[in-house]
């Protein structure tokens, strides 16, 4: 059995999907690497026949219709066959020292019989515009190579969270999870790094900085005009992300799950008001009194903790001229932090 399966969504990426590729090919036969091509007008599809002609026992090509970044995350995770599933967008790529460290410590669990479920990685936001990086780590919030459960993971602040980039799910406890995606939808890492996690019961943290996320495209999602454009998608995320777990379900969870489910959430959140209000429209209106009505149809106790008990309280009452100048203000200090472009 291959112990990770890599799956590579891509569209359009004919000019930078090599290096991604190549990068995972360190992996050697440990690895399977799976290129969803999710209807791209280029030469994509060619560049992926062309590696899966030269490494037959490493990587499979699955040519769909376009259907979005979570369609292909679901495409790759429905043909896997590795223990563990991990997701690499085709214009990022992981460290090859670190990958190695990975598959050896896999490995080290696999004979010893005590394989996690889930494990967290650092990860590196590399900004192309001025060749500089950040660090996104979790040291402080894990036991440093260790397994443990969720009792020992200590409370996030506000502008850490984990990340898709960060995980690597052992795959038969994502399938159990029934996480599917919803498509032509941006976005959807924020319910991949949500909806799996009760179903971890253990982690382990290893501190090496496997995954490098490339920041500079003037077409990525996480670019601030994009976002504010698609709003409507991250208000579609957002109320998935409130249908998954009710606030009683998550209330029962251990301790420092529980804790972070909600910070999630909060996140989240306050993510989806900012770019809904970033721009003063009667559609933005009605689009966010429909987001909280099915926050309360969904789950009234949910809804009052969120509603009334979050960072949301805190901006919900405001005209919305000021309240978007209070989260512009909040959004570009973590934009300052991470270099988001």
């Amino acid at each position: 059995m291959k112990l990770i399966s890599f799956t590579v969504p891509c569209y359009n990426s004919e000019n930078y999907m090599r290096k991604c590729v190549d990068s995972l090919l360190r992996g050697g036969d440990d690895v399977e690497i799976i290129i969803v091509n999710d209807g791209s007008h280029d030469g994509t599809i060619n560049i992926a026949r062309e590696y899966e002609a030269s490494y037959p026992n490493i990587v499979r090509v699955i040519d769909k219709e376009n259907g979005g970044h979570g369609s292909g995350v679901n495409a790759g995770l429905a043909v896997a066959t590795g223990l563990y599933y991990k997701v690499v967008d085709s214009d990022d790529w992981v460290d090859g020292a670190a990958l190695a460290e990975l598959i050896e410590t896999i490995k080290a669990h696999s004979a010893a019989g005590t394989l996690p479920d889930l494990y967290i990685t650092d990860f590196v936001y590399y900004h192309a515009a001025d060749d500089t990086h950040h660090v996104s780590s979790y040291e402080k919030k894990f036991p440093v190579r260790k397994i443990c459960g969720w009792e020992k993971v200590k409370a996030f602040k506000y502008s850490h969270m984990l990340l898709m980039h960060a995980l690597m799910y052992k795959r038969d406890k994502l399938i159990e999870s029934n996480t599917v995606l919803p498509e032509h939808t941006f976005y959807v890492d924020n319910l991949f790094a949500y909806k799996p996690l009760p179903f971890m019961k253990t982690v382990y943290y290893l501190d090496v900085q496997l995954y490098w996320y490339y920041i500079g495209r003037e077409d990525q999602s996480v670019n601030r005009n994009n976002f504010v454009k698609r709003y409507p998608q991250q208000i579609r995320v957002m109320k998935c992300m409130v249908d998954s777990y009710t606030w009683r379900e998550i209330k029962k969870m251990p301790r420092g799950l529980r804790k972070y489910m909600w910070h999630a959430l909060e996140v989240i959140m306050m993510n989806t008001i900012y770019f809904t209000c970033a721009e003063n429209s009667p559609d933005r209106h009605v689009a966010l009194k429909d987001l909280w009505q099915h926050v309360k149809k969904s789950d009234k106790a949910l809804y009052k903790k969120l509603r009334h008990r979050s960072y949301a309280f805190i901006v919900n009452y405001l005209p919305w001229g000021l309240r978007r100048f209070i989260m512009t203000v909040g959004y570009n200090i973590l934009c300052r932090k991470v270099k988001l472009g």
